[in-house]
């Protein structure tokens, strides 16, 4: 499972939905989409008080995803799953480990986007600011950060396969949680097998929690 991340405006839905056309069986889960569920006192997702709703939409997704991938399906999640979420994602999956890239261009350069983009609902330029700040000031291992300005949709999609096969972008559980499911032998591992000539994929050490070389904008 691979869920690309970022601020709005990082590119995450370009670059998921041309990841996930890489593997065969494949499945793309967009996160926002679950946040249209909330039929009635729906509260926008980047407010402060959003945060119990927000838990709530997002472990709802989480399960959906990694019900897909313990199926064998290679499953992309496309949404924003800041490191503050992610812990309790990856527990709500239900799966031992997943693959965590995060997108972070430049802040100007995601407002650039956000600003020209058409047919896209989200256009609140003060929120990008907001959530782009959040991600930059976030603790996260640089091994996880793709800073993309200078890269095409492509480049970005072979830089993710090609730390997928070095397993550089696995998030796995904190020592003493039980996955409940397991997506072994998924069409995410057959293609890093083909790609890297491995009969077997083994489980690295956990590398969780690491929050040394912050990523900075």
């Amino acid at each position: 499972m691979i869920v690309v991340t970022g601020s709005p405006g990082a590119g995450k839905s370009t670059v998921a939905a041309a990841l996930v056309a890489r593997f065969e069986p494949s499945v793309l889960v967009v996160g926002h989409a679950s946040f249209g569920f909330v039929a009635h006192g729906a509260i926008e997702p980047w407010l402060p008080e959003s945060h119990g709703q927000n838990d709530v939409v997002i472990s709802a997704a989480a399960a959906a995803t990694g019900a897909f991938a313990a199926g064998r399906y290679a499953t992309v999640y496309d949404g924003v799953v800041g490191p503050w979420f992610l812990d309790a994602s990856l527990r709500r999956t239900g799966l031992e480990s997943i693959n965590y890239p995060v997108l972070l261009p430049s802040k100007d350069e995601c407002v650039r986007r956000v600003a020209t983009r058409l047919g896209h609902g989200f256009t609140d330029e003060p929120a990008t600011r907001k959530m782009h700040r959040e991600f930059s000031a976030a603790p996260i291992a640089s091994r996880h950060v793709i800073t993309s300005d200078e890269r095409n949709v492509e480049e970005t999609v072979g830089e993710i396969l090609d730390r997928l096969d070095r397993d550089e972008l696995r998030h796995a559980r904190s020592a003493g949680s039980t996955p409940r499911l397991s997506c072994q032998g998924s069409a995410l591992e057959g293609h890093r097998r083909a790609r890297t000539g491995l009969g077997t994929v083994a489980a690295g050490p956990s590398q969780s929690g690491e929050v040394s070389e912050v990523a900075s904008s």
